[in-house]
Order: structure tokens, then C-alpha cells, then sequence
């Protein structure tokens, strides 16, 4: 529905995370009967939850674990593991810096080059130990390592930016060229971030075999508040699942939706399915992990086009390990962990035997969600975080 908000400004309403709520179903499943796995370019993984391409969150241990729990980490090539040798140094020095000092001090991390040879050494690394390998990197970058990743062996390439179109125009820098990248890659492209559903088909024209879905709700991005862009999530991913159906009726081939940002807990996860997302990536929630290289502490990739301090750092609070993020069992009572656990309980709950069943369950406007009946609960301050 659209609204005017002054002489002939049409616009149209949005909506985010925290203003829907998801419908019981008619029948309820026994949680440990439904199916919460995901094809996504050529592989299938049990949990859809995909760990962001960012320093603090994915390193190639990191993937390494995520792949052997049947999950997914996308390794940043822009980052500290292709520019150092030894990155754990200088991860922890971001991690033991004050403050004030911390922005000025992941900005000369950052000026060292990035490295070919490791590139490829650290994509080898993950494929030694027999786990899936998904490596990133900004747009600018991607025609070269894209190369390098392949020879190494990486299985699945992601190229992300805050804002991805298939039409780019600049006098002073040249065009990067997405469709020649996916006919010419050998291996599966997934590409974002995107918002609308007319990107979301470009995307999928051009040969994208995943979209990212997102722009401004992530936890380490500041697109709103700099640049006044972003649509909520829950409109975001309604409107590109839209356009992978129609894709797909068109075409016959299926391109996952990846709802990417924004998502703090369980309810949030099973809201984006709902909203028609076939998977999931977040940072947040996997920085909190012992085993990330962050330890508890994440920040965003080098990217040049962004109008921000590069590397900008947030503390996530509450960790735990992987087994008790995904798989549970929870120490917190915030939905912050046994994420998968929450997944599956809530197809129970709507009567969804796996995540397509899931997309086809009702959501409902419902601003009050996070407020109605919660005065005691927030006294005791019970599912709130602490």
C-alpha cells in the first residue's frame, strides 16, 4: 500500500524485523522431525546459517568448524589472512587496543597489501581438512582473486559490497563486470548486497548463483545513519524472494535468497525464512563464538566505496561455543543460542516439515511484539540478554 507523506511525495511502507510476528500453523511437527537443510551452489547444508565474511568472525579454522557441524563461514580475502603471514597477531592487537586508539590502528593494519600467495594458501588450508570452501571479496577485487581462489581450489566465491548493481558508471575507474565474472568464473557466484526486486532479477540474469539481501541493518554497518539507504529486511527479503520465484517460473533455475544483516536471535532467524529467504548470514551471532578470531569483538571489511572509518569494531557481549550458538545447549535466555534448536522448534510450531514449507507460513504486522505483556519479564530481566 502506498502512502503520501506531502503534495504529491508517494511512498511506500516498510517493514522490519522487530514489526512482524509469525503465525502458529493449523498442525505442529515434532522439531526433531522437520528438515533444516539448504541447497546452495551444488552443496547441502544441514544448518542455513552462514558466518559473514568479516576478520573478527570467519578465519579458516573457523570454516573449518562450521563446515564439519554441516555449516558455512566465508573467508574475507580482503582481510588480515591475506595480507599477514601470521594474522592472529594482528587480530589480537586490535583486540587488546583501547578505544580511542582502535580505528587509526585497524587503518594502518590494513594499508599491507594483500598477498596472492596467500590467498591461495589459506583456501588450501580449508580444503586440506575436508570442508567447504567460500571465500569473498569487494567487487574491485574479485576478477583477480576470483582466479587464484579457483586454482586453489575454493568451491563457492561471494561478491559483496554495501550496494551491488549490474550497472556501474564511473569516468575516473573502470567497470568491474559481473556477468563475464559468473559466465567465466567456474564456480558458483554468489553476489550482493541488493534490496529491490528489479537488482535481485538483474542479479539472477546475469548469473548469480545466490543473492545477498541487505543494506544498512548490520550490526557493523552504518549505511542508515551515513547515508540515509537501506530497506527494512523483512520488506527486503519479501520483495528478492519475489523475484526469484518469478526467476525461477521464468527459467527453471532456482537462486537461493540469503538474507544478510540485522539478525540478533532465533525470532529474527525464523523470521527472514518465513519472509522467503532460503538461508541466512549474519556476523554477530558467530563472533560471539570462543573459537572466532575476534574473541568477541567483530568489524567490517575493507571497503573503499564506504564513507566510514574502515574497520570500525563492536563488542558482541555473551560467548559461547559454536555447538552451543547453533546447536545448543543454550546458557543465555535471549534466543541467542541454539539458534538451529529455534529454527526447528518454530517449524514445529507452524507446521513446516523444511524451510520451503516454512516460507508459506503467515506473518503478521505486530509493532507491539517486543513490548506487549513484557513489563515483568523485563524486570527480571528474562529473554531481554543480560
Amino acid at each position: 500500500m502506498a502512502f503520501f507523506i506531502g503534495r504529491d511525495r508517494e511512498v511506500r511502507r516498510a517493514y522490519g524485523l522487530d514489526e512482524v510476528a509469525i503465525v502458529p500453523g493449523n498442525i505442529t511437527i515434532d522439531p526433531e522431525d522437520v528438515d533444516t537443510s539448504v541447497q546452495l551452489c551444488g552443496h547441502t547444508f544441514q544448518i542455513p546459517l552462514i558466518a559473514s565474511a568479516m576478520d573478527g568472525v570467519v578465519s579458516p579454522k573457523m570454516a573449518i568448524a562450521l563446515s564439519r557441524l554441516k555449516g558455512l563461514g566465508v573467508l574475507n580475502l580482503d582481510g588480515v589472512f591475506t595480507r599477514y603471514e601470521n594474522p592472529e597477531e594482528q587480530l589480537q592487537r586490535i583486540v587488546e587496543a583501547e578505544d580511542k586508539d582502535a580505528t587509526a590502528l585497524i587503518q594502518r593494519i590494513y594499508q599491507e597489501p594483500i598477498k596472492e600467495e596467500l590467498i591461495a594458501r589459506r583456501v588450501r588450508e580449508i580444503k586440506e581438512a575436508g570442508a567447504v570452501c567460500a571465500v569473498s571479496s569487494i567487487p574491485a577485487n574479485a576478477p583477480r582473486n576470483i582466479k587464484i581462489a579457483r586454482e586453489a581450489g575454493a568451491d563457492i566465491y561471494v561478491i559483496q559490497a554495501t550496494v551491488v548493481t549490474t550497472k556501474h558508471y564511473s569516468k575516473k575507474h573502470g567497470c568491474v563486470d559481473l556477468e563475464k565474472i559468473c559466465k567465466e568464473s567456474g564456480m558458483p557466484v554468489i553476489i550482493g548486497n541488493c534490496v529491490t526486486y528489479a537488482i535481485a532479477l538483474q542479479l539472477m540474469e546475469i548469473g548469480a548463483s545466490g543473492i545477498l539481501v541487505g543494506v544498512g541493518p548490520g550490526a557493523a554497518c552504518t549505511s542508515r545513519q551515513v547515508l540515509g539507504l537501506g530497506v527494512p529486511q523483512i520488506t527486503a527479503t519479501i520483495d528478492c524472494a519475489a523475484a526469484r520465484d518469478y526467476y525461477f517460473k521464468k527459467t527453471g533455475r532456482y537462486v537461493p535468497v540469503i538474507t544478510d544483516g540485522g539478525l540478533v536471535n532465533g525470532g529474527d532467524i525464523c523470521k527472514s525464512f518465513v519472509a522467503g529467504a532460503d538461508a541466512v548470514m549474519f556476523g554477530s551471532g558467530f563472533a560471539k563464538a570462543v573459537e572466532a578470531p575476534g574473541k568477541g569483538y567483530h568489524w567490517g571489511m575493507a571497503m573503499p566505496h564506504m564513507y566510514l572509518p574502515r574497520g570500525s569494531r563492536i563488542y558482541v557481549g555473551t560467548t559461547g561455543t559454536i555447538q552451543e550458538i547453533l546447536l545448543g545447549p543454550a546458557k543465555t535466555d535471549d534466543g541467542t543460542q541454539n539458534l538451529v534448536g529455534a529454527l526447528r522448534t518454530c517449524m514445529g510450531n507452524v507446521g513446516a516439515f523444511n524451510l520451503k514449507e516454512l516460507q508459506l507460513a503467515q506473518l503478521i504486522i505486530a509493532p507491539g511484539i517486543k513490548t506487549e505483556g513484557k513489563v515483568y519479564q523485563k524486570a527480571q530481566r528474562v529473554g531481554m540478554g543480560r
